[in-house]
């Protein structure tokens, strides 16, 4: 099978723990450091950032051929359900292209036979339809080892077994639209249903998939139920799929340690370190040292595609979701961007630092700040319910280049004003801007 174009949950054995594995690869993946070339701090961050798509203006009108060349770049287009400003899978479009028709991408990541699917290439994620055999070896490891799943399974086989039976006889359904006793939800409002849990084990083997998402209700059906029947029965070597992966990682990362690939699709440190050495080898990848990345005092050996062009220069200005990948690895964004970030979603109300749902700002190749943002429909204003600026940028400066995007979100969101609490060190300046816009 011929693979076109670029291109989880994350199980207990697939956490990557980079330091100790990282130490011990070094060697065997490339020679010395003194043998590779050397980017500075604020080339790698140029580099990373030109590689997600943030090295061009906006487009003057954003259609089906931007949308899809944008996430065939980023190669996976992380799910979220949190709603408080917007869903996660419109930012990272809105943050490279501006305002879009958020309908049309619904229409074009979740038609039932369309161009891509869901499957848990990162965490739960948006992928092309025609990369579905790369995530074989996955579905398969998973159905025969998954310790903290496999007791439920074998428990529930019959429930298993009458799901399958439904989605052959009725078709494409959500959890709760089947009829069934295991239907009723356990514990709290959050709490899965074992029909849920049940759909959810079959997702995850692939004995069921995606047929989209009606409201953001994932509906499942069987593979031959969506055209994904010949792909479903299709399937690349596991090594061959991993060292794919890793070099798409590469690729969307622009520069990245062994670590940072790895946590682009959730693969382990192992098959990933075996990957780059061979596609070292291969003249695919080529080994860098990064200014200033190391760990204990010792270089963390980097790697990128061999002559991609470091921009002389980044001019954006944009809002990130918690989701992006500019950001979704923590300890990479502290790495490039000397940007500490959690999100606090979780976080008990009175320990919230910087709020709810707050989201990086990026300014050209810096992250100086950070909004937390609510849309209120019913009053139609998007709220700043905070605004930061971090230590050593200047308030000002990031509220003048931020100020339009608010606006900008806030129209593209259909919200006909923007209201900014008086919480954060930026509040101030971030009003002023906007009154000035």
């Amino acid at each position: 099978m011929t693979l076109r174009g670029p291109c989880s949950e994350r199980t207990a054995n697939e956490k990557n723990s980079a330091s100790p594995p990282e130490r011990t690869v070094v060697s065997a993946v490339a020679a010395s450091v003194a043998g590779v070339d050397h980017l500075s701090a604020a080339s790698a961050r140029r580099l990373a950032l030109a590689a997600q798509g943030f090295d061009r203006a906006h487009p003057p009108a954003v259609g089906t051929r931007q949308l899809t060349s944008l996430i065939d770049r980023l190669g996976v287009l992380q799910l979220d359900s949190v709603t408080v400003f917007a869903r996660s899978h419109y930012l990272p479009l809105f943050a490279r292209l501006g305002p879009y028709d958020a309908a049309a991408l619904d229409a074009l990541l979740f038609a039932r036979r369309g161009r891509y699917t869901e499957y848990w290439a990162h965490e739960a994620a948006v992928i092309r339809r025609d990369d579905w055999p790369l995530w074989h070896w996955k579905r398969e490891a998973l159905r025969e080892s998954d310790p903290e799943r496999d007791a439920w399974a074998r428990e529930h086989r019959p429930l298993l077994d009458w799901l399958l039976a439904e989605l052959d006889g009725t078709g494409p359904l959500t959890a709760s639209q089947i009829e069934h006793d295991a239907g009723r939800r356990r514990g709290p409002w959050w709490g899965w249903s074992d029909v849920k849990h049940g759909l959810e084990f079959l997702f995850r083997w692939g004995d069921v998939v995606s047929a989209g998402r009606e409201g953001f209700s994932r509906v499942y059906a069987l593979p031959a139920q969506v055209g994904l029947g010949e792909l479903h029965e299709a399937s690349v070597p596991r090594d061959e799929a991993v060292r794919e992966l890793v070099l798409r990682g590469v690729r969307a990362l622009g520069v990245g340690t062994i670590g940072d690939i790895a946590d682009y699709h959730r693969l382990k440190i192992a098959p990933t370190t075996r990957a780059l050495h061979e596609l070292v080898e291969a003249g695919a990848v080529e080994q860098v040292a990064v200014e200033g990345w190391e760990r204990g005092g010792r270089a963390l050996p980097a790697f990128r595609v061999p002559g991609t062009r470091i921009p002389r220069r980044i001019e954006a200005a944009a809002l990130l979701s918690p989701f992006d990948p500019v950001v979704w690895n923590r300890d990479r964004a502290l790495r490039v961007f000397g940007f500490h970030y959690r999100i606090e979603i979780y976080t008990p109300p009175a320990k919230r630092v910087f709020g709810y749902y707050s989201l990086p700002v990026l300014v050209d190749d810096a992250l100086p700040g950070r909004v937390d943002l609510k849309s209120d429909r019913q009053a139609g204003v998007l709220r700043v319910q905070s605004a930061w600026v971090e230590e050593g940028a200047s308030p000002g400066t990031m509220a003048e280049r931020i100020a339009p995007v608010l606006r900008s979100a806030a129209a593209w969101q259909g919200l006909q004003d923007v209201v900014v609490a008086d919480r954060g060190n930026a509040a101030a300046a971030v009003r002023a801007a906007l009154d000035r816009a």
